[in-house]
This record gives structure tokens, C-alpha cells and sequence, in this order.
């Protein structure tokens, strides 16, 4: 079990010392010294602590945090971000051997299973990645390639970089997104966000000849936000 190098992990990393974290938890200090040094805590106080950091006893108990990526990390720990929707909203992504976020690839044709495999790791790790120093480490991004010509002058077949959106609210109008769907599966449009007033967003395309179509928030499974343009063919 990892639970007392995931305590001290947790509790330094949200900023307690000892003596605070014990006096939230309603311990002592040498408790929590102890429960740090492996000594495992009865259950009500398990629960406590469980409360007290926003991570469930179970992934205390087994996974250790400390060999998760930043990205990871802060996606787990900021739940009230992370549960904005009605659903529980998972990010399957790929590290190199530093435990950095890698940049995965989705080309037009892996665009067909992305629907399917978008939330299965192996599928995930399947796909072609690569990193780009420059780009923000705490963020999470996935290149995706242009289909058709309905966002010109960004031809079909460009590669664009997009950034992991995991709280929808903060989708900006008029900006570009690429969304995931049950019904569309992977589309590149303009946005507007209608969720406050309609649990819905509006795609709008640059080019004129495409009408604009609205998606409900219940058919949605992924939005990230369009960063630059690589190249083209």
C-alpha cells in the first residue's frame, strides 16, 4: 500500500505542515507522524484524511501519486474542475521515461476509432506522439489533423496542436475547439458557448457554406481548444 508516502506527498503538496494538517484532521501531530512513517490509521480517521486531501481511500491505498505526471496530478486533485458537467469526465494520456505528457497524433484516418478509443489507454498509447518543449508543461495537448474544408484558410489536411479543455464553462465564444461527439465524433469549428443558458453548444464552420449546428452537452466526450497550426500536407 502507498498510503503514508501519498499522505506526506498530498500534504505537502496542498501547502500543511504537520501541525495544521493534524489539527484539520482533528489528530496529534505524532499520529500523523506515524501514519506518515507506515503505520496505518483506523478507519474514521482514514476518512478524515481522505476528506481532507479531495482524493478517495482507494487510490490513497493504492496508486502512488508520486509517480504521477504533473498534469495528471493536478487533474486529479482539481475535482470541482474536473466534475464541472454531468459526467465524469477521464483524460487516458501517454508520458516519456521523465514522466513528462507526451503530445499524441490523430490523423484523419485514426480520426474513425477516436470516438471508440479516446478513453482506452492502450488505444491511446497506440498512436504516433511526440513533445514540443515550448508549450505550457501543465497543460495536456493532442495534435489533431484538419478534414475538409469547412475552416479555411486552415486546409484540409493541416495539423493542429489543441490544449485539453476540462471545464466546459470556460469555453470562450467565437474561439476555435475541437470537439468530440457521440454524434460527429472528431469536428474542428468555431464555438459558442451555450451552456449556462441551454446545456448546448453552437458550431459554426469559416467557411459560409457550412450552416452552423448546435450539440448537447450530454453528446459531448472531450473539447480541446485550438493553440496553432503546424503545417499542412
Amino acid at each position: 500500500m502507498s498510503l503514508n508516502t501519498n499522505l506526506k506527498f498530498l500534504r505537502k503538496k496542498k501547502g500543511f505542515t504537520q501541525e495544521t494538517f493534524s489539527e484539520a484532521v482533528g489528530i496529534s501531530r505524532s499520529k500523523l507522524a506515524g501514519y506518515e512513517l507506515n503505520i496505518n490509521p483506523p478507519l474514521d480517521t482514514l476518512v478524515k484524511i481522505s476528506d481532507q486531501l479531495g482524493v478517495s481511500i482507494d487510490i490513497l491505498l493504492r496508486e502512488d501519486l508520486t509517480a504521477y505526471s504533473e498534469y495528471k496530478l493536478r487533474e486529479l486533485l482539481e475535482t470541482d474542475q474536473f466534475l464541472r458537467g454531468r459526467k465524469l469526465r477521464i483524460l487516458s494520456t501517454t508520458v516519456d521515461a521523465q514522466g513528462r505528457e507526451l503530445i499524441e497524433v490523430v490523423s484523419q484516418r485514426a480520426k474513425a476509432s477516436y470516438l471508440a478509443g479516446f478513453a482506452d489507454p492502450e488505444f491511446i498509447s497506440e498512436l504516433p506522439r511526440f513533445s514540443l518543449p515550448f508549450l505550457p508543461m501543465d497543460k495536456k495537448h493532442r495534435v489533431f489533423q484538419v478534414d475538409g474544408d469547412s475552416m479555411l484558410p486552415i486546409p484540409d489536411g493541416a495539423w493542429i496542436v489543441c490544449e485539453y479543455v476540462d471545464d466546459w464553462m470556460a469555453i470562450k465564444d467565437g474561439e476555435r475547439y475541437v470537439i468530440v461527439t457521440e454524434q460527429d465524433g472528431v469536428t474542428f469549428k468555431i464555438v459558442y458557448n451555450k451552456i449556462s443558458s441551454e446545456q448546448k453548444l453552437l458550431l459554426c464552420s469559416a467557411n459560409p457554406i457550412y450552416v452552423p449546428f448546435e450539440v448537447e452537452v450530454e453528446q459531448i466526450r472531450e473539447v480541446w481548444r485550438y493553440r496553432l497550426a503546424i503545417s499542412g500536407q
